[in-house]
């Protein structure tokens, strides 16, 4: 959710607004910071080498690791000028780019002290993240650093948070929302392709991204599985499965049936049969010169139809 209006009792802080106006100015949704910080998972977690994809899957080391690549990513992501002091410089003021596990529980070193903060939360399993500004003087930390003469914001602190986004939606991880059963089903195979193959038939109608498809295959070559000619979208057509892709034309398709739209690099599947009178009002498109509907546990399993592969 955004949040861009400042608390009534909040201080006047000319730096504060202008690194908030730039932020909104290239962000105004919060969908790059957000891309970051799933970009940050996925790089720690490896699924493609690991088969990883929970955060306690990781190792400690790692964990503390994560917030060095958010600052990394968010780099990247906004192409932020490097500090003379702290991480970024942002509309000509120095910003510190903190992540901690745990909402504002963020570690200040001395360099920061009386500058701002940008201060980010996340989880993969709430699916949600948080980024916030704030100053850190002295009223808004707490008086005991650490042996690293580090300190965390005070109750005051906390509350002087000028919030940009809080409780924001985070890109799904959608092996964390599958039911374990289907989970154990999905890695039970030997074969990466037979793995895939249930993916995308145990997580039909959601979104599923390239990441969680390179988790599941564990193999350099996992965008093959994918495909016709012999991956998934094959295997699963005689059950009436499609894959739908990136494409212009998939996307539309997908959202005729009320499906979700698949983003770049994500796809969505759904077993489909062919429209008769009886589905009444349901939604239907027209794929391979017949009309379709998403099909229901009442109807018969039957082949589905080629997708186009451009548009």
């Amino acid at each position: 959710m955004l949040k861009d209006r400042p608390a009534s009792d909040a201080k006047p802080d000319s730096e504060i607004e202008a690194v908030l106006a730039h932020l909104l100015a290239e962000d105004p949704t919060g969908a790059r910071m957000a891309a970051a910080i799933r970009r940050t998972f996925d790089m720690l977690l490896d699924g493609q080498h690991t088969g990883r994809f929970r955060w306690e899957q990781l190792h400690k080391t790692e964990k503390t690791h994560c917030g060095t690549l958010i600052e990394i990513n968010l780099q990247r992501e906004f192409s932020f000028s490097d500090g003379e002091i702290l991480d970024y410089s942002v509309a000509g003021v120095e910003v510190d780019c903190k992540y901690s596990q745990n909402l504002a529980d963020w570690m200040i070193p001395p360099e920061a002290v009386g500058r701002l903060i940008l201060g980010l939360w996340a989880s993969d399993k709430a699916g949600q993240w948080s980024a916030g500004l704030i100053r850190a003087d002295e009223e808004n930390l707490t008086p005991a650093p650490n042996r690293d003469a580090k300190r965390r914001l005070s109750s005051c602190g906390r509350t002087a948070i000028r919030w940009m986004f809080e409780d924001a939606p985070l890109p799904e991880n959608v092996l964390l929302r599958l039911p374990e059963k289907d989970i154990d089903a999905i890695f039970a195979p030997s074969s990466g392709q037979r793995r895939i193959n249930e993916l995308f038939e145990r997580a039909q109608g959601r979104r599923i991204s390239r990441s969680a498809v390179a988790t599941v295959a564990m193999q350099e070559d996992y965008m093959k599985r994918v495909r016709g000619n012999g991956g998934a979208r094959t295997a699963l057509r005689d059950k009436g499965i499609v894959i739908f892709g990136q494409y212009t034309n998939h996307v539309q398709a997908a959202e005729g049936l009320g499906l979700p739209a698949p983003g770049p690099g994500e796809f969505v599947s759904a077993r489909l049969v062919r429209r008769r009178p009886d589905h009444g009002d349901e939604r239907w498109v027209e794929l391979d010169g017949m009309h379709w509907v998403v099909a229901t546990d009442d109807d018969p399993p039957e082949r589905g139809p080629l997708l186009p592969n451009i548009g």
